[in-house]
């Protein structure tokens, strides 16, 4: 049987979702519409999915609409804020690194006699904040910003951005298609777009939110349903199935990120040990728990896809040698990273920990079969990975405890790595920046414990640079 590594494509269906989904077709069929008693039951269906999507990703319900797609959600949603603030000017602000939908309205704006400002990465792939706010302008209409990178599972630093979109006075559109229902929503953003079946729910489901107060004028002729921002006739079932999902995937986020993460931090560790001539891309420290990216050199990316399939992974890839157009991938070009024999694993919650084992122990001949035909001397792996990370819990241990764990433990990494202390005394604030000062270590700043598996506290980050 397949593994399938490709959730940040489409996750497989939520056993939720498929119950929900059942059901509804028996319950909401009817059209939401009407008055009747069918019509008012796909109604109550409707209203109820409405309520739970938005306690999630923490809107009202009258700021939600449901859309096609994740792609018509965010095209809708550009394209509505655009026209809404077209008094204000004409300019598109948004990262490098968006997802294609964005970069396609941003084409046609620009062709429509429109201004657009791209915002450059690190090679990370992660904005510079201030970088950001330096290109918003007066007659700036709109800025997008995706919550984490749908390539490289980076996260963005929204919170930064959207304070500098709120003190120039301009709407900011977040694309939290790779993150909702598996991270909290990042604060501050006027709109808010996601997908449906990057959840677990079923496909053909979009949510589009708009914070009430900002400017929105529908680009298309006007519709009666959702709020007349989305025309046409809404799919209940599909819905309710999305919204059921979404609640479930939220419940089980906390413990399968975790578990997710350590899986994910393996292969991160491991592939650069086993494969030599790989680069590991992405920020390793802030980013999504479920994917990991690496390119390798002197292999082309549709070869190696191909033979992860017949052995029985279903795994993606940004090279242009396996796409229809033949060109490079915009966010890997962005980041000034290698763009040929790259390889995306997203694991899907429930992912077995055989399954990436074995996953591990098939990749180096297949790579090394792949460059076989080319004669090439490569050296061997190195024994140790560069950006190896370890999460340190540290969860109700009181000062000095967080910062003697650190201590004992910061040696298990080599120098290039990172310690995450997850803890929830307020004195690690303080004690372990002045431990990294006085130890010659690199503090690398504070990130949601819930993104290393913390379920309270901060996670502190630190780089080891002595020995």
């Amino acid at each position: 049987m397949t593994v399938y590594f490709d959730a940040a494509s489409t996750a497989p269906l939520h056993p939720v979702a498929r119950q929900a989904l059942t059901a509804a077709l028996d319950e909401g069929w009817a059209d939401p519409a009407r008055l009747y008693r069918s019509g008012r039951q796909a109604r109550m269906l409707l209203d109820a999915a409405r309520e739970t999507v938005a306690a999630v990703l923490g809107a009202r319900a009258d700021e939600i609409a449901f859309t096609a797609s994740g792609t018509q959600a965010v095209q809708l949603g550009l394209l509505g804020a655009l026209a809404g603030n077209r008094r204000r000017g004409g300019h598109l602000v948004h990262s490098a690194v968006e997802h294609s939908s964005v970069l396609h309205v941003a084409e046609r704006h620009e062709a429509a006699g429109g201004e657009v400002s791209v915002v450059p990465v690190d090679r990370g792939g992660r904005v510079d904040p201030e970088a950001f706010g330096a290109l918003l302008r007066p007659d700036t209409a709109l800025a997008a910003l995706q919550s984490a990178n749908h390539e490289v599972g980076t996260v963005q630093p929204v919170g930064e951005v959207a304070a500098l979109c709120a003190e120039a006075g301009v709407p900011l559109l977040v694309d939290a298609a790779q993150s909702a229902g598996r991270v909290d929503v990042p604060a501050g953003w006027s709109l808010l777009t996601a997908s449906a079946h990057k959840w677990g729910g079923p496909p053909g489901v979009g949510v589009l939110a708009v914070r009430k107060g900002v400017r929105y004028a529908s680009p298309l002729p006007a519709d009666e349903r959702e709020g007349g921002r989305v025309p046409g006739y809404v799919n209940v079932p599909a819905i309710v199935a999305a919204a059921a999902s979404l609640r479930a995937v939220r419940a089980e986020a906390e413990q399968e990120n975790a578990r997710l993460h350590a899986l994910v931090e393996r292969i991160r560790a491991r592939v650069p040990q086993l494969v030599p001539e790989v680069e590991v891309v992405g920020d390793p420290v802030r980013r999504l728990p479920h994917i990991v990216t690496f390119s390798c050199l002197y292999v082309d990316g549709e070869v190696l896809l191909t033979e992860l399939d017949r052995a029985g992974f279903a795994v993606s890839s940004g090279s242009s040698c396996t796409s229809s157009t033949l060109t490079p991938s915009h966010v890997l070009a962005a980041m000034g990273v290698l763009t040929e024999g790259n390889v995306r694993v997203s694991l899907p919650y429930g992912t077995a920990e055989a399954d990436v084992e074995r996953f591990l122990a098939v990749l180096p001949d297949l790579v090394a079969g792949v460059r076989a035909p080319l004669g090439l001397d490569l050296p061997a792996p190195k024994a140790t990975a560069e950006a190896a990370t370890l999460v340190i819990d540290a969860l109700g241990k009181r000062c000095p405890l967080p910062v003697i764990e650190l201590a004992k433990r910061i040696g298990e990494v080599p120098p290039g790595g990172t310690v995450v202390v997850l803890a929830d005394d307020e004195a690690a604030r303080l004690d372990i920046p002045a431990w990294c000062e006085m130890r010659g270590q690199e503090y690398a700043g504070e990130a949601p414990a819930a993104d290393y598996g913390g379920d309270r506290g901060s996670a502190y980050l630190v780089v080891r640079r002595t020995t």
